[in-house]
């Protein structure tokens, strides 16, 4: 993978410190951030139209299967809230944004968003967030309890699923434009990744 792809905006936060949900809720910048085991992080200004286009089909097709389930779909913006070791919610330290987020313990919704894990997250590669989301939020979410996390690259036109088994992440396929994927989570559930990928040029 070329350097500049794996490039991530450095965080904010001053040496040594932590910062938890209580603090996030206070933050007043002009930009949306996420909050990633204490250190702040810059999210992209503004998506490309290849991200959104990819991200509406997608809520799109997830949308209409799940409509009338007892799983509910959440794209971004949408805070999840991802306590480590049971701690409380203001002291949580980790704080993102997903691309989408499919939930079906809806306990874990409330006003403010998603406190736990969801089931299945859905993130959309671009160049200043790729690091992060191959790196960081991949072992987040492996830590905790993500059962499914789907990784689109939109360049390549590839989707890299994962699936937690006894606590670690298994590399189920890369899959490619031309294929038919299916969750882990709903089998039944077929999406034409040539219909997610037809409007990139």
């Amino acid at each position: 993978m070329s350097e500049n792809i794996n490039t991530v905006e450095e965080p904010t936060s001053h040496y040594g410190q932590e910062y938890t949900y209580a603090d996030y809720l206070k933050f007043e910048y002009d930009h949306m951030v996420e909050l990633i085991r204490g250190k702040i992080f810059k999210m992209t200004p503004a998506p490309s139209s290849g991200h959104q286009l990819i991200s509406s089909e997608i809520n799109r097709i997830f949308g209409n299967y799940l409509k009338g389930k007892l799983c509910k779909l959440f794209p971004a913006p949408f805070d999840v809230v991802l306590p480590i070791h049971n701690q409380k919610k203001d002291t949580s330290t980790t704080v993102v944004q997903p691309d989408l987020c499919v939930i079906c313990d809806l306990s874990k919704i409330d006003k403010a968003g998603c406190n736990g894990a969801p089931d299945l997250i859905v993130e959309i590669l671009s160049p200043s967030t790729s690091k992060k989301d191959l790196n960081d939020k991949y072992s987040i979410y492996e830590e905790a309890g993500v059962k499914e996390y789907w990784i689109v690259m939109p360049n390549e036109k590839l989707v890299e699923v994962f699936y937690l088994e006894n606590g670690k992440y298994q590399r189920i396929k890369a899959y490619t434009a031309d294929e038919i994927i299916s969750p882990i989570l709903f089998p039944d559930l077929e999406i034409q990744l040539q219909e997610v990928f037809a409007e990139l040029s």
